[in-house]
């Protein structure tokens, strides 16, 4: 069986005069995410009915490679900027497909 890849859905909520700013930092990370090893698939939602609520559905091949992602400059630098911009943390989970 061939092993199975990680997935992670990861929900932010702004302050409501500061859905812009978030907006403005999350599609910030998106192209170097996209470049990093590991990545399958990194997706940024805006709900429709809450524009303050924003939600990541990611692919990644192993926890590892999902483990350096949260490592890396551009991440660790966009987490800094967060402070001011959420009103809750951020709710990260992650995943195994059962079907």
């Amino acid at each position: 069986m061939a092993s199975q890849t990680i997935r992670v859905v990861a929900r932010l909520v702004a302050l409501p005069e500061k859905v812009e700013e978030l907006k403005s930092v999350l599609l910030g990370i998106i192209e170097p995410t996209r470049k990093e090893a590991g990545c399958i698939k990194y997706e940024l939602l805006q709900n429709n009915a809450d524009p303050a609520d924003f939600t990541f559905v990611e692919e990644w091949e192993s926890d590892a490679l999902l483990d350096a992602h949260l490592g890396s400059e551009h991440i660790q630098k966009a987490i800094e900027k967060l402070a001011g911009l959420v009103a809750v943390a951020p709710d990260i989970r992650r995943y195994s497909l059962l079907a």
